[in-house]
Protein backbone atom coordinates (compact mmCIF):
# COMPACT_ATOMS: atom_id res chain seq x y z
CA UNK A 1 0.00 0.00 0.00
CA UNK A 2 1.18 3.63 -0.37
CA UNK A 3 1.47 5.99 2.72
CA UNK A 4 3.40 8.87 3.79
CA UNK A 5 6.25 7.77 5.58
CA UNK A 6 9.83 10.17 6.73
CA UNK A 7 13.41 8.97 7.43
CA UNK A 8 14.53 11.54 9.59
CA UNK A 9 12.31 14.46 11.85
CA UNK A 10 12.28 17.56 10.17
CA UNK A 11 10.30 20.26 8.60
CA UNK A 12 7.30 19.10 6.13
CA UNK A 13 9.81 18.43 2.75
CA UNK A 14 11.09 14.79 5.16
CA UNK A 15 7.72 13.81 4.21
CA UNK A 16 7.25 11.32 1.00
CA UNK A 17 5.51 8.34 -0.55
CA UNK A 18 6.84 5.02 0.88
CA UNK A 19 5.38 1.38 -0.28
CA UNK A 20 4.71 -0.41 2.89
CA UNK A 21 3.06 -3.97 2.88
CA UNK A 22 -0.78 -3.53 3.77
CA UNK A 23 -1.52 -4.49 7.39
CA UNK A 24 -3.81 -7.12 8.77
CA UNK A 25 -6.36 -6.77 11.75
CA UNK A 26 -5.42 -8.33 15.34
CA UNK A 27 -8.17 -9.43 17.45
CA UNK A 28 -10.98 -6.89 18.18
CA UNK A 29 -9.32 -5.31 15.47
CA UNK A 30 -11.23 -3.82 12.38
CA UNK A 31 -8.48 -3.19 8.95
CA UNK A 32 -10.16 0.11 7.13
CA UNK A 33 -9.62 1.03 3.76
CA UNK A 34 -9.17 4.85 4.27
CA UNK A 35 -11.06 7.70 1.88
CA UNK A 36 -9.71 10.58 3.51
CA UNK A 37 -7.06 11.71 7.06
CA UNK A 38 -7.63 14.74 8.90
CA UNK A 39 -4.52 16.87 9.73
CA UNK A 40 -3.98 17.87 13.15
CA UNK A 41 -0.91 19.97 14.83
CA UNK A 42 -0.08 16.64 16.91
CA UNK A 43 0.94 15.40 13.38
CA UNK A 44 3.41 18.29 12.87
CA UNK A 45 4.71 17.86 16.52
CA UNK A 46 5.29 14.51 15.93
CA UNK A 47 6.81 14.93 12.40
CA UNK A 48 9.39 17.08 13.77
CA UNK A 49 10.11 15.75 17.21
CA UNK A 50 9.16 12.19 17.63
CA UNK A 51 6.27 13.15 20.21
CA UNK A 52 6.06 11.47 23.08
CA UNK A 53 6.79 7.86 22.65
CA UNK A 54 9.82 7.75 20.44
CA UNK A 55 12.88 8.89 19.71
CA UNK A 56 12.56 9.25 15.79
CA UNK A 57 9.80 9.07 13.33
CA UNK A 58 6.30 7.26 13.82
CA UNK A 59 3.79 6.74 11.12
CA UNK A 60 1.60 9.98 11.08
CA UNK A 61 -2.23 10.55 10.96
CA UNK A 62 -5.21 9.62 13.64
CA UNK A 63 -8.05 11.49 11.78
CA UNK A 64 -9.47 8.81 9.29
CA UNK A 65 -12.90 8.20 7.58
CA UNK A 66 -12.96 4.52 5.22
CA UNK A 67 -14.77 1.59 4.63
CA UNK A 68 -14.27 -1.08 6.70
CA UNK A 69 -12.14 -4.26 4.48
CA UNK A 70 -12.03 -6.68 7.09
CA UNK A 71 -12.69 -7.72 10.81
CA UNK A 72 -10.08 -9.60 13.24
CA UNK A 73 -11.37 -12.14 15.51
CA UNK A 74 -14.01 -10.85 17.90
CA UNK A 75 -15.61 -7.82 16.23
CA UNK A 76 -19.11 -7.57 16.94
CA UNK A 77 -19.65 -4.19 16.10
CA UNK A 78 -18.76 -3.70 12.26
CA UNK A 79 -18.72 -5.68 9.28
CA UNK A 80 -17.04 -5.25 6.25
CA UNK A 81 -18.36 -2.64 3.89
CA UNK A 82 -19.60 -0.71 6.93
CA UNK A 83 -18.77 3.64 6.80
CA UNK A 84 -16.69 4.49 9.87
CA UNK A 85 -15.07 7.51 10.91
CA UNK A 86 -12.74 7.80 13.91
CA UNK A 87 -8.87 8.57 16.11
CA UNK A 88 -7.49 5.07 16.52
CA UNK A 89 -4.92 4.80 19.49
CA UNK A 90 -4.02 8.26 19.79
CA UNK A 91 -1.57 8.68 21.99
CA UNK A 92 0.02 5.46 20.03
CA UNK A 93 1.04 6.00 16.77
CA UNK A 94 -1.79 4.87 14.19
CA UNK A 95 -0.72 6.23 10.53
CA UNK A 96 -3.74 7.34 8.80
CA UNK A 97 -1.51 9.11 6.02
CA UNK A 98 -2.36 5.24 4.12
CA UNK A 99 -3.92 3.18 1.78
CA UNK A 100 -5.08 1.10 4.91
CA UNK A 101 -4.80 1.27 8.56
CA UNK A 102 -6.14 -1.44 11.03
CA UNK A 103 -7.55 0.24 14.16
CA UNK A 104 -9.73 -1.14 17.64
CA UNK A 105 -13.06 -1.14 16.34
CA UNK A 106 -14.14 0.58 19.26
CA UNK A 107 -11.99 3.76 18.71
CA UNK A 108 -14.21 4.35 15.50
CA UNK A 109 -17.88 4.79 14.93
CA UNK A 110 -20.25 4.66 12.05
CA UNK A 111 -19.55 7.87 9.40
CA UNK A 112 -23.02 9.92 9.33
CA UNK A 113 -24.54 9.42 6.66
CA UNK A 114 -24.76 13.39 5.31
CA UNK A 115 -21.34 13.82 5.92
CA UNK A 116 -18.50 13.17 3.19
CA UNK A 117 -15.50 11.11 3.97
CA UNK A 118 -13.80 14.40 3.32
CA UNK A 119 -15.63 15.91 6.27
CA UNK A 120 -16.03 13.71 8.20
CA UNK A 121 -12.36 12.35 8.27
CA UNK A 122 -12.06 15.83 9.38
CA UNK A 123 -14.29 15.55 12.71
CA UNK A 124 -12.42 12.86 15.04
CA UNK A 125 -9.58 14.78 16.73
CA UNK A 126 -10.49 18.25 17.16
CA UNK A 127 -14.35 17.54 18.03
CA UNK A 128 -13.43 14.71 20.50
CA UNK A 129 -11.25 17.29 21.87
CA UNK A 130 -13.72 20.17 22.02
CA UNK A 131 -16.01 17.51 23.39
CA UNK A 132 -13.85 15.88 25.72
CA UNK A 133 -13.06 19.19 27.18
CA UNK A 134 -16.60 21.10 27.32
CA UNK A 135 -18.95 18.09 28.03
CA UNK A 136 -16.45 15.70 30.23
CA UNK A 137 -14.06 18.06 31.83
CA UNK A 138 -16.13 21.30 32.09
CA UNK A 139 -19.71 20.21 31.65
CA UNK A 140 -21.20 22.90 29.86
CA UNK A 141 -24.60 23.62 30.46
CA UNK A 142 -27.70 26.11 29.06
CA UNK A 143 -26.95 29.64 30.19
CA UNK A 144 -23.66 29.38 30.91
CA UNK A 145 -20.83 31.99 29.16
CA UNK A 146 -18.32 29.82 27.17
CA UNK A 147 -15.14 31.89 25.77
CA UNK A 148 -13.34 30.07 23.43
CA UNK A 149 -10.13 30.96 22.07
CA UNK A 150 -9.24 30.68 18.02
CA UNK A 151 -12.61 30.26 17.41
CA UNK A 152 -12.04 29.39 13.60
CA UNK A 153 -9.32 27.22 14.13
CA UNK A 154 -9.74 23.30 13.90
CA UNK A 155 -10.35 22.81 17.85
CA UNK A 156 -12.14 25.80 18.12
CA UNK A 157 -14.71 26.08 14.94
CA UNK A 158 -16.30 22.88 16.37
CA UNK A 159 -16.60 23.96 20.21
CA UNK A 160 -18.45 26.96 19.17
CA UNK A 161 -20.75 24.43 18.04
CA UNK A 162 -20.62 22.10 20.29
CA UNK A 163 -21.24 24.75 22.99
CA UNK A 164 -23.71 26.65 21.34
CA UNK A 165 -25.59 22.88 20.78
CA UNK A 166 -25.48 22.72 25.20
CA UNK A 167 -27.23 25.76 25.68
CA UNK A 168 -24.30 28.39 26.22
CA UNK A 169 -23.78 31.90 25.49
CA UNK A 170 -20.43 31.96 23.16
CA UNK A 171 -17.73 34.38 22.95
CA UNK A 172 -15.10 33.43 20.58
CA UNK A 173 -11.36 35.02 19.77
CA UNK A 174 -10.36 35.89 16.41
CA UNK A 175 -9.23 37.73 13.60
CA UNK A 176 -11.72 39.97 11.81
CA UNK A 177 -11.21 38.22 8.60
CA UNK A 178 -12.69 35.70 10.55
CA UNK A 179 -15.70 36.78 12.35
CA UNK A 180 -18.51 36.16 9.86
CA UNK A 181 -17.05 32.76 9.78
CA UNK A 182 -17.48 32.32 13.75
CA UNK A 183 -21.10 33.93 14.06
CA UNK A 184 -22.29 32.07 11.35
CA UNK A 185 -21.31 28.96 13.41
CA UNK A 186 -23.25 30.32 16.23
CA UNK A 187 -21.25 32.63 18.40
CA UNK A 188 -22.66 35.19 20.36
CA UNK A 189 -20.06 37.90 20.67
CA UNK A 190 -16.70 37.71 18.61
CA UNK A 191 -13.54 39.36 19.90
CA UNK A 192 -10.62 40.36 17.57
CA UNK A 193 -7.34 39.78 19.53
CA UNK A 194 -5.25 41.31 17.58
CA UNK A 195 -7.22 45.27 18.04
CA UNK A 196 -7.96 45.02 21.64
CA UNK A 197 -7.33 42.39 24.73
CA UNK A 198 -9.66 39.80 25.30
CA UNK A 199 -8.67 39.89 29.16
CA UNK A 200 -9.77 43.87 29.42
CA UNK A 201 -13.37 43.62 27.51
CA UNK A 202 -14.59 40.17 28.58
CA UNK A 203 -15.94 39.38 32.20
CA UNK A 204 -18.32 36.82 34.19
CA UNK A 205 -17.32 33.51 31.99
CA UNK A 206 -17.69 30.36 33.24
CA UNK A 207 -15.34 28.34 31.14
CA UNK A 208 -12.84 29.30 28.80
CA UNK A 209 -11.11 26.50 26.34
CA UNK A 210 -7.67 27.67 25.83
CA UNK A 211 -6.27 26.31 22.73
CA UNK A 212 -3.26 28.59 22.53
CA UNK A 213 -1.38 28.32 26.00
CA UNK A 214 1.76 30.52 26.82
CA UNK A 215 0.19 34.05 28.66
CA UNK A 216 -3.36 32.99 27.20
CA UNK A 217 -4.04 31.19 30.40
CA UNK A 218 -3.31 33.69 32.88
CA UNK A 219 -5.21 36.64 30.53
CA UNK A 220 -8.11 33.62 30.69
CA UNK A 221 -8.26 33.89 34.16
CA UNK A 222 -8.91 37.22 34.49
CA UNK A 223 -12.22 37.16 32.42
CA UNK A 224 -13.59 34.22 34.67
CA UNK A 225 -15.99 35.02 37.98
CA UNK A 226 -15.45 33.64 41.04
CA UNK A 227 -15.91 29.58 40.65
CA UNK A 228 -15.36 29.79 36.57
CA UNK A 229 -12.73 27.32 34.79
CA UNK A 230 -9.70 27.02 32.37
CA UNK A 231 -9.87 24.14 29.90
CA UNK A 232 -6.02 24.24 28.49
CA UNK A 233 -5.20 22.06 25.41
CA UNK A 234 -1.40 23.71 25.63
CA UNK A 235 0.50 22.20 28.43
CA UNK A 236 0.45 19.65 31.21
CA UNK A 237 3.42 21.40 32.37
CA UNK A 238 1.11 24.75 33.21
CA UNK A 239 0.73 23.66 37.15
CA UNK A 240 1.36 27.00 37.91
CA UNK A 241 -2.04 28.06 36.26
CA UNK A 242 -3.71 25.40 38.71
CA UNK A 243 -1.97 26.95 41.47
CA UNK A 244 -2.85 29.97 40.56
CA UNK A 245 -6.38 30.12 39.52
CA UNK A 246 -7.21 28.49 42.90
CA UNK A 247 -5.32 31.37 44.55
CA UNK A 248 -7.71 33.52 42.82
CA UNK A 249 -10.78 31.28 43.66
CA UNK A 250 -10.72 29.80 39.96
CA UNK A 251 -10.15 26.54 38.41
CA UNK A 252 -7.68 25.28 35.55
CA UNK A 253 -7.07 21.78 34.43
CA UNK A 254 -5.27 20.01 31.19
CA UNK A 255 -6.92 17.62 29.07
CA UNK A 256 -5.76 15.61 26.46
CA UNK A 257 -7.71 13.95 24.11
CA UNK A 258 -8.33 10.03 23.74
CA UNK A 259 -10.14 7.43 21.66
CA UNK A 260 -13.56 7.66 22.45
CA UNK A 261 -16.79 5.70 20.61
CA UNK A 262 -18.93 7.24 22.52
CA UNK A 263 -18.15 10.65 22.04
CA UNK A 264 -17.79 9.54 18.51
CA UNK A 265 -20.88 8.50 18.24
CA UNK A 266 -22.60 12.04 19.98
CA UNK A 267 -20.66 14.00 17.68
CA UNK A 268 -22.35 11.94 15.15
CA UNK A 269 -25.67 12.75 16.55
CA UNK A 270 -25.00 16.26 16.60
CA UNK A 271 -24.26 16.01 12.66
CA UNK A 272 -27.42 14.17 11.74
CA UNK A 273 -29.57 17.22 13.82
CA UNK A 274 -27.85 19.80 11.80
CA UNK A 275 -26.55 21.62 14.53
CA UNK A 276 -22.42 20.46 13.62
CA UNK A 277 -20.56 20.85 10.81
CA UNK A 278 -17.15 20.90 9.87
CA UNK A 279 -15.48 23.72 8.42
CA UNK A 280 -12.51 21.96 5.24
CA UNK A 281 -10.56 24.79 4.45
CA UNK A 282 -8.27 22.49 2.11
CA UNK A 283 -8.47 19.70 0.59
CA UNK A 284 -5.64 17.92 -1.20
CA UNK A 285 -4.09 14.29 -2.38
CA UNK A 286 -2.18 11.70 0.29
CA UNK A 287 1.16 12.71 -1.95
CA UNK A 288 0.87 16.32 -1.03
CA UNK A 289 1.23 15.77 2.27
CA UNK A 290 3.91 18.36 2.88
CA UNK A 291 2.37 20.79 1.14
CA UNK A 292 -0.45 20.48 4.03
CA UNK A 293 1.81 20.58 6.98
CA UNK A 294 2.89 23.65 5.32
CA UNK A 295 -0.63 25.64 5.41
CA UNK A 296 -0.95 23.89 8.75
CA UNK A 297 1.96 25.58 10.35
CA UNK A 298 1.16 28.94 8.60
CA UNK A 299 -1.59 29.68 11.14
CA UNK A 300 -3.58 31.47 8.58
CA UNK A 301 -6.15 28.53 8.08
CA UNK A 302 -9.85 27.80 9.44
CA UNK A 303 -11.23 24.96 10.43
CA UNK A 304 -9.18 21.68 8.69
CA UNK A 305 -6.82 20.53 6.43
CA UNK A 306 -7.86 16.90 4.83
CA UNK A 307 -5.69 14.68 2.56
CA UNK A 308 -7.60 12.25 0.01
CA UNK A 309 -6.70 8.94 -0.27
CA UNK A 310 -9.02 6.54 -1.75
CA UNK A 311 -11.81 7.37 -4.32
Amino acid sequence: MRAIGQDTLGGPEVLKVVELDRPEPGVSEVLVRVHAAGVNPTDYWHRASGGLLANGPVPLGWDVSGVVESVGLGVSVFRPGDEVFGMPRLPQPAGTYAEFVTSPARHLARKPATLSHVDAAALPVAGLTAWQSLVDAADVRPGQRVLIHAAAGGVGHLAVQIAKARGAYVLGTARAAKHELVRGLGADEVIDYTVVDFAEVVRDVDIVLDTIGGEYGPRSLRTLRPGGLVVSLASPAETALAAQAERSGRRAGFTIVEPDQGGLKELAALVEAGRLRPIVDAVLPLAQAGRAHELGESGRTSGKIVLTVAA
